[in-house]
């Protein structure tokens, strides 16, 4: 079996009234670069890469520069074409855009590779430790108007139990657009809607520096918070390493790092509790693999960060299947020692009508595909529909 074809697809959805902002950046659109990989059986690999920015530049690495030196190879052969693809562009690519593009191709790759064995990704990473994934609703950004506190948390406690009566028990809040004050005001609000009992992780998309940081950490521990993701900027090593010192509240990061050498150093540097590769981001299937070895040979929690099409979905179910328990014991408990999976609430027709198959929570948790590959089958009309 050989590759035939690579397909790039840009897709844009504009978001109209529907537009939101978190710490870093007004979102008017959602967009997704995905990947279509065809061989000449016949058998069709879908990827995807690179979803904080716009899709020309990974479609462009991809179509100019990846996807002439695939033609004609083996697809079945993921880990020795990664490797391959690395070593060629890793004087000019060894984060950003090209790592981007290598995880669409390497996505779509396991793809093949496991409908091609007849077998899911999950069983061809070795088995899954769970079939089915207790999922956190990500959500609570800020609206268009975020000048208006009072109005802002009136709609906070209807966003919030809306998330809990639609089954999830576990929320992840953006902080970090406002001031200390009023982003913990937002918190407080968020808790007292919910409740003792519904777990709380904030997100601050790089949005303070340590010392701010620090003073929300040690303001939200009364809140129960379960993790402070990305408190600092991704390049701020020292900054992470600070706040995870002196706030109370464990450090999670990593959507924005690349590869097992960026993970190395992050891990290494004792950054983080917890590492949140995006599969879509820092190289694809393959190198998770790679950095969930790192995380667990240093005790650190891995929890990938999704955010993007139905591929990246059911790409990340595949991979946390995989992933032991954090520590093994008689007794897994979520949030202790199991990993969750992120599903982002937010108006996103790329995640929700892309594919065939739906994903639906039940109980709080979303289930593994279990078909041969990543287990889904791309709507090839919604492709067309949204495509750039």
């Amino acid at each position: 079996m050989k590759i035939k074809s690579i397909t790039s697809f840009q897709l844009r959805v504009p978001l109209g009234d529907k537009t939101f902002y978190s710490s870093q950046a007004r979102f008017p659109e959602r967009n997704s670069y995905l990947v279509r990989v065809e061989t000449d059986t016949g058998l069709i690999g879908w990827g995807e890469g690179g979803q904080y920015g716009p899709a020309e530049p990974v479609a462009a690495c991809v179509d100019h520069v990846f996807a002439p030196r695939l033609i004609g190879r083996d697809p079945t052969e993921p880990v020795r074409i990664w490797e391959e693809l690395y070593a060629y562009s890793r004087d000019f690519g060894q984060k950003g855009t090209y790592i981007e593009a290598l995880s669409a191709i390497d996505i779509a790759l396991w793809d093949i590779a496991g409908q091609a064995a007849g077998l899911p990704v999950w069983k061809m990473l070795g088995g899954a430790f769970r079939k089915r994934i207790t999922a956190y609703a990500t959500g609570c950004y800020y609206p268009e108007d975020f000048s208006d506190v009072p109005a802002l948390l009136d709609g906070l406690r209807d966003e919030a139990a809306g998330y809990v009566d639609s089954g999830f028990g576990l929320l992840k809040v953006k902080i970090g657009l406002l001031s200390l004050k009023d982003d913990y005001r937002r918190l407080r609000v968020i808790r007292e809607a919910i409740g003792p009992d519904i777990g709380i992780m904030v997100d601050a998309n790089h949005g303070y520096n340590a010392s701010a940081a620090i003073r929300m950490g040690r303001k939200m521990e009364e809140l129960d918070v379960l993790f402070f993701e990305e408190p600092v900027g991704a390049e701020d090593r020292e900054g992470y390493r600070k706040v995870r010192r002196e706030n109370p509240i464990p450090v999670a990061g990593g959507e924005c790092e690349y590869t097992r050498y960026g993970f190395r150093d992050f891990i290494a540097e004792g950054c983080v509790d917890i590492i949140q590769p995006d599969l879509a981001v820092c190289g694809g299937i393959t190198a998770f693999i790679q950095i969930l070895a790192l995380a667990n040979a240093h005790g650190v929690a891995t929890v990938p960060h999704v955010w993007g099409s139905g591929i990246a979905v059911a790409t990340a179910l595949q991979a946390i299947a995989t992933i032991p328990p954090f520590p093994f014991t008689a007794n897994p408990i979520a949030l202790l020692n199991q990993p969750i999976i992120e599903f982002d609430r937010k108006h996103n027709p790329l995640r929700d009508d892309l594919l065939v198959e739906q994903f639906v929570l039940s109980n709080g948790a979303l289930e593994v595909p279990d078909r041969p590959g990543l287990g889904i089958t791309v709507r090839e009309d919604i492709t067309a529909k949204y495509a750039v």
